[in-house]
């Protein structure tokens, strides 16, 4: 194999890049223009079921879950495959074109929140929940909210790219991003193996922004490559993701927004709690 030797100025590609090479450009901004539809409810949310996503779509059920009826909101579908991400209206609420994008209309001037991270702050301040208000409570949860958020590229764009998506198997990059994926799995398992819960005690928005990440990644589903990393081995982290799973917000809010696996487990669109009752695919498409 002949050894890659980078140019002396890097240019565009756009045949290189894998399964997301249709997407993938070196440019931001909107490629088209496309207004966002808004829904009846205060909370406007623009996603796609991705790790990232569930994480805005499981706090959302969570809060209605606790009694929080500001917390209606309307969820729609944004198909990254086609570049929806790229349209002018998603551009306005997020710059950076990833989902999920939040649009508060709750007060007199629309707020805008992206980064999943953010969302969950927002939420949380908003509604006083899932936060912990005691200082130190508060800063482990922050704490590991960030850790999540930090370590997700390596989880993500590394190991998940490299191991399922890139169009060349590389075995210096597929090593060199599992090791670093272990070592945060061996993280979790040590942080799990002192607390229930991530941040301690409580059920928090850390273990909303960790689960759909480690918590897929665990059960196997996220890559299929369970066996490949040795979940199994994890137990504590085993025992929290199937806590976390169990939760009935948790498995309303990962339907949300999906648009693969068994239609039972799809939710395309989210606009009333009844809509869960109505997920068939004839039922979405005569509801559109």
């Amino acid at each position: 194999m002949t050894e890659y030797v980078p140019p002396k100025v890097w240019t565009w590609n756009k045949e290189n890049g894998g399964r997301f090479a249709n997407i993938n450009r070196p440019i931001a901004g909107a490629t088209h223009d496309k207004e966002l539809p808004v829904g009846r409810h205060p909370l406007q949310l623009y996603s796609l079921a991705t790790p990232n996503g569930i994480k805005a779509t499981v706090m959302l059920e969570e809060l209605l879950a606790l009694g929080h009826s500001g917390a209606e909101y309307d969820a729609w579908l944004i198909n990254i495959g086609t570049g929806d991400q790229f349209g002018s209206g998603f551009v306005d609420i997020n710059p950076n074109s990833k989902i999920p994008a939040l649009l508060d209309r709750s007060g007199p001037t629309p707020i805008r929140v992206f980064e999943s991270a953010a969302i969950l702050v927002h939420l949380a301040e908003k509604f006083g929940a899932l936060l912990p208000t005691d200082p130190g409570k508060r800063a482990e949860a922050f704490s590991w909210l960030f850790w999540q958020m930090g370590s997700a590229p390596y989880l993500g764009g590394g190991f998940g790219h490299f191991y399922a998506y890139a169009p060349t198997k590389i075995e210096y990059a597929i090593d060199r991003f599992a090791m670093e994926t272990k070592r945060q799995l061996d993280v979790l398992e040590r942080r799990l193996g002192e607390s229930k819960y991530i941040a301690g005690d409580e059920y928090t928005i850390a273990d909303i922004a960790i689960w759909p990440w480690y918590g897929g990644l665990a059960k196997g589903v996220l890559y299929e490559a369970g066996e490949f990393l040795a979940v199994h081995e994890y137990v504590n982290v085993q025992r929290w993701a199937d806590l976390i799973a169990e939760r009935p917000a948790v498995q309303r809010g990962r339907m949300v927004n999906r648009t693969w696996g068994e239609p039972s487990t799809q939710l395309h669109e989210r606009h009333e709690a009844s809509d869960f009752d109505t997920k068939t695919q004839d039922k979405l498409q005569s509801a559109k």
